[in-house]
C-alpha cells in the first residue's frame, strides 16, 4: 500500500461521518471534486472499494479498517498540536475525544470521570450511547477510540480493562405488587406481569428471570430509553424492572420502591476498551474512568 496522506484520510472521514460527498466537501471547504479525486486516490492505494456510494455513505469492510486507521491518524495529529500549541487557544484548540458508553454508567458514574478530565485541559467529548454489549461494534467501525463495554475480550487494536462490576435490583413500586403479585407465586406473577425494559436491547429483565425461573417472561412490554425515566416508570408502577443500585437506593429506602429479588441481584462486568496508542488526553480519561469506576462499581464476585 502506499503511504496515507491526512488530507485523504480526513476526507473519508468527513464523507461518512457527514454522509455524502457534497456535505463532506462543504464541511472541508474544497469542492466535490477534489473530495471525489481524494476518495479515488485513497482506493487507488489501497487497491480496493473503501465506500459504498449509497445515501448515506457507507464503509465497505476494508473502509473501515482504514477508517480506524484514519480516526488514529488524526486524533495523534490533534494531540500533538494541542501539546505543540501550549497555552495558546487558537493554536492549541481543543482535543476531541468520541467515547462509547451505556445509559445507567452515564447516569451514575462515568460524567464524573469526563468531568476530572475536563477540568484539567482542553478536551471535549462526543459520547455515543450504546447499550454496553453492542459498544465494541463502534470500536470496531473506527467511530470511537474508547467504550464502556461487558465484552472483556479486546477488539482488535485495543487493550481491554476490567473496572468493576454494575449491580442491578428488581424494583417496582408497592402499588404494583399489590396488583400483579400478591395472589400466588412471586416468580410466576413476575413472569406474566408488565416489565419496563430500557430499549429493544435491554436483556436485563429477561435474563433475570431466566436466572429465577429458567424461562423467559411473558407479560407486556414498555420501551422507556432514558435512565431516569425508566426509574420513573418503575416507579409509577408501569411494570417492574432491573434498575442500577445506586439509582434505586433512594426509593428503596423511602418506600417508593420495592426490591423483589433481595438474595438474587443481578451484577454485569464492565470493561473499558480503548485504542493501543500514546494520547495525553486518552490516556487521562482512562485514568479517570479507573479511578471513578474504581469507588462506583463493585469488585466482580463482592457481595
Amino acid at each position: 500500500m502506499k503511504p496515507l496522506h491526512l488530507d485523504q484520510l480526513r476526507t473519508l472521514v468527513a464523507v461518512v461521518d457527514l454522509g455524502s460527498f457534497d456535505a463532506a466537501a462543504a464541511h472541508l471547504h474544497v469542492t466535490q471534486s477534489a473530495v471525489s479525486q481524494r476518495i479515488r486516490a485513497l482506493e487507488d492505494s489501497a487497491g480496493r472499494i473503501l465506500v459504498r456510494r449509497d445515501r448515506p455513505v457507507s464503509p465497505t469492510a476494508s473502509g473501515e479498517a482504514l477508517l480506524r486507521t484514519a480516526r488514529q491518524m488524526l486524533h495523534l495529529e490533534e494531540s500533538l498540536g494541542h501539546e505543540l500549541g501550549g497555552g495558546d487557544d487558537e493554536a492549541g484548540g481543543h482535543v476531541a475525544l468520541a467515547v462509547a458508553c451505556n445509559a445507567d454508567s452515564l447516569a451514575t458514574w462515568f460524567l464524573d470521570a469526563m468531568a476530572a478530565v475536563h477540568a484539567s485541559g482542553r478536551v471535549v467529548f462526543d459520547v455515543r450511547r450504546e447499550d454496553e454489549s453492542l459498544s465494541t461494534d463502534l470500536l470496531r467501525r473506527g467511530e470511537v477510540m474508547a467504550a464502556v463495554t461487558s465484552e472483556a475480550h479486546p477488539v482488535q487494536g485495543c487493550r481491554s480493562l476490567p473496572l468493576g462490576a454494575m449491580r442491578y435490583l428488581a424494583c417496582a413500586s408497592p402499588s404494583f405488587v399489590g396488583r400483579h403479585l400478591a395472589v400466588g407465586s412471586p416468580a410466576s406473577g413476575l413472569g406474566r406481569a408488565p416489565v419496563v425494559d430500557f430499549d429493544r436491547s435491554d436483556g436485563h429483565q429477561s435474563r433475570h428471570y431466566r436466572r429465577l425461573t429458567r424461562r423467559d417472561p411473558t407479560g407486556p412490554r414498555h420501551y422507556v430509553p432514558s435512565s431516569h425515566d425508566h426509574l420513573r416508570a418503575i416507579g409509577a408502577g408501569l411494570g417492574w424492572g432491573l434498575l442500577p443500585e445506586q439509582l434505586a437506593a433512594p426509593g428503596l429506602a423511602s418506600g417508593d420502591l420495592v426490591e423483589l429479588s433481595p438474595d438474587r441481584p443481578l451484577d454485569v462486568p464492565l470493561y473499558w476498551q480503548h485504542w493501543k496508542l500514546h494520547s495525553p488526553a486518552l490516556d487521562a480519561l482512562t485514568d479517570a474512568v479507573r479511578d471513578t469506576a474504581s469507588a462506583a462499581l463493585r469488585p466482580p464476585g463482592r457481595p
